[in-house]
């Protein structure tokens, strides 16, 4: 080496700075460690034992490290798709990338990279030794986990061999394994397994797929890329949706996190401060090009549901690369129906392209989804992407009334089926006035009258008779979630907001004997070291079997000659309800709505066999985006074709013993008041009900309904002349 003169140490010192930035990204890897710099490490590790593991040595830490296996450095573990029944659906990752060599790098995407993931990454030995360090310091004095300080030799392992979870253990795993991993392979080899394994967005695996899928650059021309475009993909992985900027809501986030990258690079001497503000002014959208139609993924909608339950039970996986195998609920044949149905007009005629339709098909028994509608042309959805059957809130207008009104009334009031409600003029809590369908009263009639009718007035009378709370942890057991915990009076006729997937829970639960099963996609994942992970819940009972038989007696009154008739399925036991909202008046005079004009449309009913919850209309307001008397049954047809192509059980709901049935109407066994049930008396008939599932009342039992029958008319007239 030959010797330099100096005039002054700071003079020498950014000299060896300018050297040392210039050969940086041509560094090798020191194959073996420095002594002090081993037991810097050592005792790092043992620090953080005695603080935060006590007496476990470091040695007990690693004794059960996975092995350094070559295999899986190769290519990222991918994901696997199975239906039903266990049958391949789908491999997610391998399919969407292009392995390159380090000499295929662009130096300036490099450089993007390392300044942003791993600033020191060609000058430690798998451990950023400051940078843990201080994230140690965070953790101990909060949450672990809360920092990482990983470098890009620790994402490798991660991402490689190791289990998502943030404990003591595994991240003593990652440190032994991520100095190995030095020890056997050079800095490129460790970086290509990095930049052709992470994900970054826009179905984009690897660093050469990415630049192809944003910006057209094939891998045989990545020299070509700028530093403007290095900079966006290298600010992706933090978080891929968020910052890809191909979604136009991501625009400014996207901008914002390729200029902190930018700031990274010139903090590090990769850049100039002119290189800076030249790639700054830079649009983000400069140079994308449009998104590829192609779609080799089966069941989108579908398997975006499935990831979406998998990323709420298992925290910190990452589907692209943890080497899952995901047994969905998925029944091929009905989705391939159901996907048939929304995005052709040969089942159903649409009224025009923006008509939107969203629905969840559900095992009545088992709460597993078989098929989904999540949306229409523009808002179909997309895998990782906006599902309207899981993802919509829309208002579910009577469809609600079981789940808050007369479910809750017969559970906790234990009323018949034959109560009687007077309806007539009546006001909110707040003064507001409350009305009918049909602007009209209706006098005394049965809640079974009232919910066949959809008339509004009984419902909230029925509300009121129960109690907000009541009503509000009746619907909570049933899946049904409020916002801020907050329940109100216009409840009573739906005006909260729900998804289809709530829905078909909630009323799965009534053809379920009462039984709760929560709605799930997923029916296990089995983690890379066969550990299994099931994701089937115990049913969970959340009424009597008499409220969700008299529930569904109602409804089936809905189907055979009430407002759900056109849902009705020859040969099949269907009930169900149908539900609709209005726009308000502001909304109606600034698009020019007709008074009638519907907003949502719903039908959410149920066999023993299946469970479907519909809801149409149009995801925008705009000019002539709302329903009429002539589309508004769309959601009607919606439930009947999938009842109709793939229910097989034709048999009814069993009535069960603590429920009798006199002139159609339902009461509770040994319950001598539908208002106030005193102490039951005993049954004095237990003869098992005839074949048409309907038990006749005895003599004790005709004598109790008659004094029953006597007692609601006078009541009833009393609560009129108050009420009025």
């Amino acid at each position: 080496m030959s010797e330099e003169t100096y005039q002054s140490r700071e003079e020498r010192k950014q000299a060896e700075n300018a050297r040392r930035n210039q050969q940086r990204s041509q560094r090798t890897p020191k194959k073996k460690g420095s002594f002090l710099k081993k037991i810097i490490i050592i005792c790092l590790v043992l620090g953080l034992v005695s603080t935060g593991a006590g007496a476990i040595t470091f040695a007990s830490m690693i004794k059960d490290t996975p092995n350094l296996d070559d295999s899986k450095l190769v290519d990222p573990l991918s994901t696997k798709f199975y239906d039903k029944n266990g049958k391949f659906l789908y491999e997610y990752g391998k399919e969407k990338r292009t392995k390159i060599t380090y000499d295929q790098v662009p130096k300036v995407l490099e450089q993007a990279f390392i300044a942003t993931e791993d600033s020191h990454f060609y000058e430690h030995h798998g451990i950023d030794i400051k940078r843990t360090a201080k994230a140690i310091f965070v953790n101990v004095t909060g949450d672990f986990g809360s920092q990482g300080g990983s470098t890009i030799t620790q994402q490798v392992i991660k991402n490689s061999f190791l289990t998502p979870e943030k404990t003591v253990k595994r991240k003593f795993q990652e440190w032994n394994l991520a100095y190995q991993l030095e020890q056997k392979y050079s800095k490129h080899d460790i970086l290509m397994m990095y930049l052709n394994k992470i994900y970054l967005g826009n179905r984009s695996y690897g660093v050469a797929a990415a630049a192809k899928n944003y910006y057209g650059i094939e891998a045989s021309n990545l020299k070509k890329m700028t530093l403007a475009q290095a900079a966006m993909l290298a600010g992706l992985p933090q978080s891929p949706n968020n910052y890809d900027p191909t979604k136009p809501e991501n625009k400014e986030a996207a901008t914002n996190r390729r200029n902190i990258v930018l700031g990274s690079m010139l903090r590090d001497g990769y850049i100039t401060e002119k290189q800076l503000k030249e790639a700054s002014k830079v649009p983000i959208t400069e140079g994308l090009v449009p998104k590829s139609t192609q779609q080799s993924m089966p069941y989108e909608a579908f398997l975006d549901a499935v990831v979406k339950e998998v990323k709420g039970k298992l925290k910190d996986v990452d589907i692209s690369e943890d080497g899952l195998s995901i047994y969905t609920t998925l029944d091929p044949k009905a989705q391939d129906y159901a996907d048939k149905m929304m995005n052709t007009n040969e089942i159903i005629a649409y009224p025009d392209a923006s008509f939107q339709g969203a629905f969840v098909f559900l095992d009545t028994k088992t709460g597993e989804v078989r098929a989904i509608g999540s949306g229409r042309n523009d808002y179909k959805a997309e895998f990782l992407g906006n599902n309207f059957a899981v993802d919509i809130k829309r208002q579910p207008g009577s469809t609600f009334k079981p789940i808050f009104d007369y479910g809750p009334a017969i559970e906790n009031l234990k009323w018949s089926t034959g109560h009687l409600i007077n309806d007539q003029p009546t006001l909110y809590s707040t003064g507001q006035p409350i009305s009918n369908w049909d602007r009209k009263y209706h006098g005394m009639l049965t809640i079974r009258n009232a919910l066949n009718h959809s008339y509004n007035i009984p419902a909230l009378l029925t509300l009121r008779a129960v109690g907000m709370e009541k009503a509000k942890n009746f619907a909570q057991q049933l899946g049904i979630t409020f916002k801020d915990n907050q329940v109100y009076e216009s409840y009573a006729i739906g005006s909260n907001s729900v998804s289809p997937v709530d829905m078909a829970g909630a009323y799965s639960a009534f053809g379920n004997k009462g039984n709760y099963n929560k709605p799930h996609f997923v029916q296990k994942v089995v983690l890379p070291d066969a550990k299994v992970v099931h994701f089937t819940e115990k049913p969970k009972r959340v009424m009597h079997d008499y409220t969700a038989y008299m529930v569904t007696d109602m409804l089936r009154s809905v189907v055979t000659n009430g407002g759900g008739a056109m849902a009705n399925v020859p040969g099949l036991y269907v009930v169900g309800k149908t539900g609709t909202t209005n726009f308000d008046p502001q909304t109606r005079a600034k698009f020019g709505y007709p008074d009638n004009a519907t907003n949502d449309s719903w039908f959410v009913g149920y066999s023993p066999q299946y469970t479907m919850a519909v809801w149409t209309g149009y995801a925008q307001n705009g000019s002539g985006n709302f329903m009429s008397a002539t589309t508004t049954p769309i959601a009607k047809y919606m439930f009947k074709a999938m009842m109709q192509s793939f229910g097989t059980d034709s048999s009814s709901f069993q009535q069960p013993n603590s429920v009798y049935r006199v002139n159609n109407e339902l009461y509770i066994r040994g319950i001598n008041s539908a208002e106030v049930p005193p102490k039951p008396k005993p049954i004095i008939n237990k003869a098992k009900p005839a074949n048409n599932n309907a038990m006749k009342p005895n003599k004790e039992e005709k004598k109790q309904q008659k004094e029953q029958k006597k007692k609601h008319q006078g009541k009833g007239k009393g609560k009129g002349k108050k009420n009025h």
